[in-house]
């Protein structure tokens, strides 16, 4: 038989052990409470702030499509949309996914290429078709110009860029090209940028000689910037301001669902990237300067997005 100290020492172990086992059951408590609230933020910001239908994508076709994992293309619209003006789509890109291959193609339309703009009869520059009539008449626009099927779309503000950028410290980037963008110096290398100076450093054009080529990808630099910055342990602590600022900037027809399925099954796209230009010449009518993209060209790009969803 144990003797009294015995006894007394047995039961301060039981003790600990219990005040351990409920530490530990309250630290895991409290871990998921936490999750379970991050997880609703994404979900309520999503569905509630960011999900926008637009009734030229069949939203119905487009889950079948998940369902079976097969390719799909997304439109991606940079606007530069200020105060009391809708903007225009400065940035138009087609993604497409193609889950089977692990890979994903990334063409870009230059904003001042001229075609018919459905939806409101005339025949203008590209991007004024979200001026006319925002995402919807975009999506629109850019099926009837290449002949393809939009799945989703994504259209950023890219005003909200600069909140973005600060909500996670700022990014880093490295640029080729040194330019000046108004009282902001851009020297060659790597630098470290906050969100007035990444907003300065993507709006430049006009002194690129490459034009929108540049522009896009210092605009690709930034936001791969702020993904990086965002998935580190210090970007989830600020995730509520992040999410705010997504809210208040990005609009998708995806839905929590439709994010979710595709970080699961079409992740391993990331793992190669193809990227295109649409190229034509420039022309003046009736002292408008426009991208003339020839036939022959509109059908090369045609036919290279319905070959890369086809796996081909």
């Amino acid at each position: 038989m144990l003797g009294r100290k015995e006894k007394r020492e047995k039961n301060k172990k039981k003790k600990w052990l219990k005040i351990t086992l409920l530490v530990i059951g309250l630290l895991v408590l409290i871990g998921g409470i936490f999750l379970f609230a991050f997880y609703k933020n994404v979900k309520d910001t999503v569905n509630n702030d960011l999900h926008e239908s637009v009734t030229a994508i069949d939203n119905d076709l487009t889950k079948e499509k998940m369902a079976s994992n097969e390719p799909l293309n997304i439109l991606l619209l940079g606007v530069d949309e200020r105060e009391n003006d809708r903007g225009r789509s400065d940035t138009m890109i087609v993604l497409t996914l193609d889950p089977s291959n692990e890979r994903m193609q990334m063409v870009s339309i230059p904003r001042d290429t001229r075609t018919e703009i459905i939806g409101h009869g005339t025949v203008d520059k590209i991007n004024h078709s979200y001026a006319f009539g925002g995402s919807n008449m975009s999506v629109d626009t850019v099926e009837n110009f290449l002949d393809v099927e939009i799945d989703y779309y994504v259209r950023v503000n890219m005003e909200g860029l600069q909140q973005l950028v600060d909500s996670v410290n700022g990014v880093t980037v490295t640029n080729n090209l040194a330019f000046t963008n108004g009282s902001y110096e851009f020297p060659i290398g790597e630098q470290e940028l906050d969100g007035r100076e990444a907003l300065a450093y993507v709006r430049m054009r006009k002194n690129d000689p490459q034009g929108d080529v540049g522009r896009n990808e210092r605009q690709r630099q930034v936001i791969e910037g702020v993904i990086s910055k965002g998935a580190s342990f210090n970007g989830v602590s600020k995730i509520n301001e992040i999410l705010s600022v997504l809210g208040e900037n990005v609009s998708t027809n995806m839905d929590f669902s439709d994010m979710s399925g595709l970080v699961t099954d079409y992740r391993g796209a990331r793992k190669d990237i193809e990227t295109y230009q649409i190229t034509g010449d420039g022309t003046t009518i009736d002292g408008i300067w426009y991208l003339q993209v020839p036939d022959e060209e509109v059908q090369k790009t045609h036919d290279m997005i319905d070959d890369f969803a086809n796996g081909l």
